[in-house]
């Protein structure tokens, strides 16, 4: 007998929505055996679009797919969901009634109005122990605010980091020679921007240290680092489009880790409430090592060293969420 799991989809219609939606029906990400219900939510003028990626995925033939609704309204969708993946949000660049949005705290101010519904509606509607993915950025800030609003603390929020440890490991395996299935404990500290830090000296090549493995502090502080915190742009400048491939599989690579007990000695890279954990301030959410328990909750790994220039990066990207939160503090 199959189980049955209901997964709500904002920004369903977008390029990282069309490339997330068949992988989250296909078995992969919650497995054979468990039937997902999609519920796919676009702003009302492009709503329409969905009844097409709707036939797509009808004509993929998944045996794990259950029944697919388009919604416009937030609340009606949110009822009875176990994960709600917030894809949705409004891209640096866009013209808003004539002002192109290119500042950070113009972005932040508009995702804000909208991660407050959202928030709201999963946090009345949606199950007790849903899980939540903020993907749309700015990512962060944007769950910090959609968590406040939702007002269920038996739920859990979180903003995807996953697709900076991705990148990380592809260039820790590229410079080692190592396979990418064996570099482990990639952590992702802070923000999903370019303050964010990954940690090579708590993750793992082949079951050494990797920042000994590599054995270049030049590389390491200067290429490695500016080539992961810059990807994103990158992206941009050479396809003319910000990630989605990547970007979905990173969410799918989330939802599978928060699913499934973690195995000892990994963790997976998410940003989620602080509990002061490290020495970062309590109210933000901020990317953790993390692992998921076998029943199921999300948990801080604890007990791990940071150097001070581990900690100098920490309190930059530290430094950042604390602007943003005091940019957005009428909606918190």
């Amino acid at each position: 007998m199959k189980n049955e799991i209901n997964v709500l989809v904002t920004g369903a219609a977008g390029q990282i929505g069309y490339a997330l939606l068949p992988r989250l029906v296909s078995g992969e990400a919650f497995g054979p055996n468990t039937t997902v219900n999609l519920k796919l939510v676009e702003v009302p003028q492009v709503v329409d679009k969905l009844q097409g990626i709707i036939m797509e995925l009808e004509d993929c033939g998944f045996s794990s797919l259950g029944t697919v609704e388009a919604y416009s309204d937030i609340f009606e969708a949110a009822h009875n969901v176990d994960w709600a993946l917030l894809v949705g949000s409004i891209p640096r660049g866009i013209t808003i009634n004539g002002k192109k949005i290119e500042e950070r705290g113009d972005l932040l101010r508009i995702n804000g109005g909208i991660f407050t519904d959202q928030g709201k509606a999963i946090g009345e509607n949606a199950k007790s122990d849903a899980k939540v993915l903020v993907v749309g950025n700015p990512a962060n800030t944007n769950a910090l605010i959609g968590m406040t609003h939702a007002k269920n603390p038996s739920q859990t929020w979180m903003a995807m980091t996953a697709l900076d440890a991705n990148r990380a490991k592809a260039q820790v395996s590229i410079k080692t020679g190592k396979a990418i299935s064996k570099i482990k404990n990639m952590i992702i500290w802070g923000n999903h921007s370019p303050t964010m830090y990954p940690d090579l000296d708590n993750a793992y090549a082949d079951g050494e240290i990797a920042s000994t493995v590599i054995n270049d502090d030049s590389w390491i502080e200067e290429d490695f680092l500016e080539i992961v915190q810059q990807r994103g742009k990158a992206i941009i400048d050479a396809r003319g489009a910000s990630s989605a491939a990547s970007a979905a599989n990173g969410a799918i690579d989330t939802v599978k880790q928060a699913s499934n007990p973690t195995e000892e000695g990994n963790c997976f890279s998410a940003g989620i409430l602080s509990d002061g954990s490290y020495g970062v301030p309590e109210g933000l959410i901020f990317g953790y090592p993390l692992k998921t328990t076998r029943e199921g909750k999300i948990e801080i790994i604890q007990g791990l060293e940071l150097n001070n220039y581990a900690k100098q990066k920490l309190n930059i990207t530290i430094s950042e969420l604390q602007e943003e939160k005091e940019a957005v503090k009428d909606l918190i």
